[in-house]
């Protein structure tokens, strides 16, 4: 028996009707929906799911982020169009397997012992001989032998004019017809556990139920019955976050519009997290103790729950998920990048936010995030060149980055790796009145980044997409970047730059050369009211704003020094405005009660980070930069919670699948003849074998069939 791709041809009904019916239950259409569910598939592993709407319209943009959305694809695997294609998908393998089940049962039961003796001579694998036995004699041994190597058999008697004689019909390998059935019954059991674990449910209870996704803000108690789901749900997976020392019993299940608040029959105490890492920063162990509130008896059971060992009760799986910040305290300090802004102390809850007014500007700091552990890789020839101040993550590995080092072009070759913890970290946004939003990343810590000069790393970007771009501050001797917001302060102020300034002229002028002091003093208030900002520079926007730092300086001298003389004027000015600096960071030292400078490498390293981080301080956007001065951790735990019924479904179509594929690709289905008719008082054999693959194995079985049944090995 031949599988049949044709779908169920009714014999009554409309053509119509026939052709769609045939089509729904043909073998070819069940591939096709396959092949759509693969590609759909895809793109939902590719494409990230459930993230916020502006993430996606930075990645590709209004039009092709509108149109996306518009076909679900941000959330694929609960897109109608996707449960739609599942439903059929199981509607057309159904069919297939009702079809084609009966003929298979048939075939299995059936030996075609009825097949013509003529019928034979046409096999691949056919043999003749003579036997010195009679026709039974020879049909009950051949039987036997076959029985005893595993072949079903039965016997024939034919009393027929012109066909006397005694047909062995023989199978094996019938179980290659079970994995059709078995594969094809896989495909309907996982479909079915998965329309029954997705949100199939959780969509006809909001389509049918009044229930819909909640969209707002505030407290979780707040938000209203038709926004939450019962603790009888049947199916459910959705993620619960628990604070240390505190307990929760509802859980979140996002949708593409909204969330779904899930009440469990427990509540969820977390007693403790621990967290271990590895050297390069990652994870190698979390876990939580928790404590089980039964919600109806007051039962408490305790449990640990591990990555890749849940915790269960009533039916409900409790996994591991991740780990996230509690609501840490955390107290700044905000250090002035603007001549108005004032030095101040703030105190906040990662998560909340605080009002911030800077003159007629007022600014809303929010806190996103806090990292007590930063691991960088400081190897000359590590991925992204040393020091790169990336801080990685230890929620999550950055795959791309991984398969980059470790794939692509031959001439990359993996060097040894400096791994530092580069301390904690502070995440915050400042957002404005018009609810635009700079987000920050400082360090707690100053990093030695290998250059000689210690320093602050202060990070900022304006959208999610952009990386961090870092003014690198530098610390000095006493681990402070005090030193540096001084010399800005006194950089920003008129009458410290001329006392710097006057104190340059002094140590640089020899004393036989007073004609020299005012002309060297004219040069270096220039070069400091340009460094400054406190000079208009030839590309001061209509609005009157002055550009300062290095490239006010080189605006200058491409304007006002012709192109000949710029190399030497420039190191000239640059000369003058190091030495100015170097003074006013004296001035700066004395008047914080601390040591001059002494003139070694240690002083030139610090004074030129000083000088660069100064110049790109003045496209700093922000008033202020808010530096981690003290934290409190709390931790949380995200555990996901799931009620599967399909999960022992999908196990055991797995399980099938498995047995199925094996059945089809590794036994062959064989049937042996063997026609046995009396000529000249001895028996004429005829045997002929068919597979429903040809194989080496077959022709070497073939030949050991005919030794052994037959006594030959000629054809």
């Amino acid at each position: 028996m031949t599988v049949s791709t044709q779908g169920l041809e009714l014999k009554s009904a409309s053509r119509h009707v026939r052709a769609a019916v045939e089509l729904l239950s043909s073998m070819r259409f069940s591939i096709s929906l396959l092949s759509v569910i693969c590609i759909a598939s895809v793109i939902g592993t590719v494409l990230k799911q459930h993230e916020p709407f502006g993430n996606y319209v930075n990645q590709f943009g209004p039009f092709w982020a509108e149109f996306f959305r518009a076909v679900s694809l941000y959330s694929v695997y609960s897109a109608w169009w996707f449960l739609l294609i599942l439903a059929f998908l199981v509607t057309s393998t159904s069919l297939c397997i009702a079809r084609n089940t009966p003929k298979i049962i048939t075939d299995l039961r059936t030996y075609k012992e009825n097949i013509r003796a003529q019928s034979l001579q046409a096999f691949g694998h056919r043999a003749q001989a003579n036997l010195d036995e009679t026709p039974e004699l020879a049909a009950r041994r051949i039987g036997h032998m076959l029985v005893g190597g595993g072949w079903k058999v039965k016997l024939q008697h034919r009393e027929l004019p012109g066909a006397n004689g005694w047909m062995v019909a023989a199978k094996a390998g019938a179980a290659n017809k079970l994995g059709y059935i078995a594969a094809h019954s896989a495909i309907v059991l996982v479909c079915l556990g998965g329309l029954l674990d997705g949100d199939l449910i959780v969509r006809a209870q909001m389509l049918f139920n009044g229930k819909s996704a909640f969209t707002g803000g505030g407290m979780m108690a707040d938000v209203a019955p038709q926004h939450r789901l019962g603790e009888n749900n049947p199916t459910f997976r959705a993620n619960l976050l628990v604070t240390e020392g505190t307990r929760s019993s509802t859980a979140v299940l996002n949708q593409s519009d909204g969330i779904l608040l899930q009440e469990l029959p427990f509540a969820v105490e977390l007693k403790k997290f621990f967290v271990e890492y590895y050297s390069t920063g990652m994870p190698k162990l979390f876990a939580s103790d928790i404590i089980i509130h039964d919600l109806h008896t007051g039962e408490q059971i305790p449990a640990r729950v591990e990555v890749n060992h849940p915790a269960s009760y009533k039916g409900v799986e409790i996994y591991q998920s991740s780990f996230d910040d509690g609501g840490s305290r955390v107290k700044l300090s905000a250090l002035p990048m603007k001549a108005a802004t004032k030095p101040f102390e703030i105190e906040g809850v990662i998560g909340g936010s605080s009002q911030l007014t800077n003159g007629n500007e007022n600014l809303t700091l929010e806190y996103t995030g806090l990292r007590v552990i930063n691991v960088e890789n400081f190897s000359a020839n590590a991925v992204g060149g040393a020091g790169s101040a990336s801080g990685v993550d230890v929620r999550k590995v950055d795959l791309r980055d991984s398969l980059n080092a470790r794939m692509g072009a031959a001439n990359k070759v993996k060097g040894n790796k400096d791994l530092r913890n580069v301390g904690p970290s502070i995440t915050y946004k400042l957002r404005d009145a018009a609810g635009q939003a700079r987000e920050f990343h400082n360090y707690m810590l100053p990093v030695d980044m290998g250059d000689g000069a210690p320093v602050f790393l202060m990070g900022l970007r304006d959208t999610p997409s952009e990386p961090f771009r870092y003014l690198r501050v530098p610390a000095d001797e006493q681990g402070s970047s005090q030193v540096f917001f001084k010399l800005r302060e006194a950089l920003a102020d008129p009458a410290a730059r001329e006392q710097a300034i006057a104190r340059y002229v002094a140590t640089a002028v020899a004393a036989d050369r007073p004609d020299l002091r005012d002309p060297l003093a004219v040069s270096a208030s220039r070069a400091l009211a340009l460094f400054a900002g406190a000079t208009s520079a030839p590309n001061a926007n209509a609005a009157g704003q002055v550009s300062g730092g290095l490239q006010a300086m080189a605006d200058f001298m491409e304007t006002n020094v012709p192109e000949a003389e710029r190399t030497k004027a420039g190191d000239v000015l640059i000369r003058i405005l190091n030495g100015t600096l170097f003074e006013m960071t004296q001035m700066v030292r004395a008047q914080a009660g601390l040591k001059p400078l002494l003139p070694n490498e240690a002083t030139q390293a610090f004074m030129s980070q000083a000088v660069l981080a100064l110049s790109d301080a003045q496209a700093y956007p922000a008033p202020m930069v808010l530096q981690l001065a003290d934290f409190t951790q709390v931790q949380a735990s995200v555990f996901q919670v799931a009620r599967a019924p399909g999960k022992s479904i999908v196990y055991l179509g797995c399980a099938l699948l498995i047995l199925g594929v094996f059945a089809m690709l590794y036994i062959r289905e064989r049937r042996l003849w063997v026609w046995l008719t009396p000529h000249d008082g001895r028996t004429n054999a005829t045997m002929a074998l068919s597979s429903n693959r040809k194989t080496l194995d077959g022709d070497h079985e073939f030949e050991q069939l005919k030794t052994r049944l037959l006594g030959t090995k000629d054809h």
